[in-house]
């Protein structure tokens, strides 16, 4: 069985920020020769959980396509470059997925070899990715924000990211969701998204452009300090701001009677 990994690393110091730069443009070639790996690519991420053009330079991605998952494992404790990024990071995360749809092309090539058939708990993780034609891109981004809000507050979402190989023109996403009836409602339904997806068909915006589907097998570390996949079952979001503790009213103290 085919496995894809996404590691994403944060970073909190500008000597670590600039290392990871370097890694995004040494570290591809030092995993060209990583044992099992099909096809790699490094990724920067934008603003606002990625929905956003501005670069953050404070988390960046790796996605590796894998023969099986002895060679996801061993390569992603092998690799230089993962070491190196996780090294110089100040919170890293991993997660295992098995693809069980794709349609599209990356880079001319077909790099998902689907082989398995979604598992009945309804979690689904789903990734997109598309070149933008250049004269497009603006129409493209006009789209974003209110998307990017939907997704935000949908409660079947528990985790969402956008990155990028190039920004503006090269982009993706990467989403987790606890129920796959809503995330396809959400995609093509009567929405803000739907509605983007039929600009997107109509004018042909995409160069190219690939869509996937994957069955969540296992996750390493944490985000934000959490475990993404614990929220496949309580539905919380990592944006869904967690309730204050309630303070505990002082009593006041007992008045006494002062002598006459």
């Amino acid at each position: 069985m085919q496995v894809t990994t996404i590691s994403f690393f944060r970073y909190d110091n500008w000597a670590s920020r600039l290392e990871a730069f370097s890694q995004m443009a040494r570290g591809r070639f030092a995993l060209k020769n990583e044992p099992g790996l099909e096809f790699f690519k490094m990724l920067g991420t934008g603003s606002d959980e990625g929905f956003n053009p501005r670069p953050n330079v404070d988390v960046n991605a790796i996605l590796c396509v894998w023969v099986d998952m002895d060679a996801a494992e061993q390569g992603l404790a092998k690799s230089i470059t993962h070491k190196t990024l996780r090294d110089h990071s100040c919170e890293t995360y991993t997660i295992y997925l098995a693809p069980t749809s794709a349609r599209g092309m990356w880079s001319g090539v077909e790099p998902l070899d689907v082989t398995e058939k979604p598992d009945d708990s309804g979690n689904i993780a789903v990734l997109t990715r598309a070149t933008v034609k250049l004269p497009l891109a603006l129409q493209f981004w006009s789209q974003v924000p209110e998307v990017q809000e939907r997704v935000a507050k949908h409660p079947n979402c528990v985790f969402h990211i956008g990155m990028a190989e190039v920004p503006w023109v090269q982009q993706v996403t990467f989403s987790l969701w606890n129920n796959a009836d809503q995330m396809s409602g959400f995609a093509y339904g009567d929405c803000p998204h739907g509605h983007a997806v039929e600009k997107v068909r109509e004018g042909d915006w995409f160069k190219e452009e690939l869509y996937a589907r994957f069955n969540i097998l296992k996750e390493e570390g944490t985000w934000e300090g959490g475990s993404p996949m614990s929220l496949l079952a309580t539905g919380r979001t990592f944006d869904e701001p967690k309730s204050a503790p309630k303070k505990k009213k002082k009593k006041a103290p007992k008045k006494t009677e002062e002598p006459a």
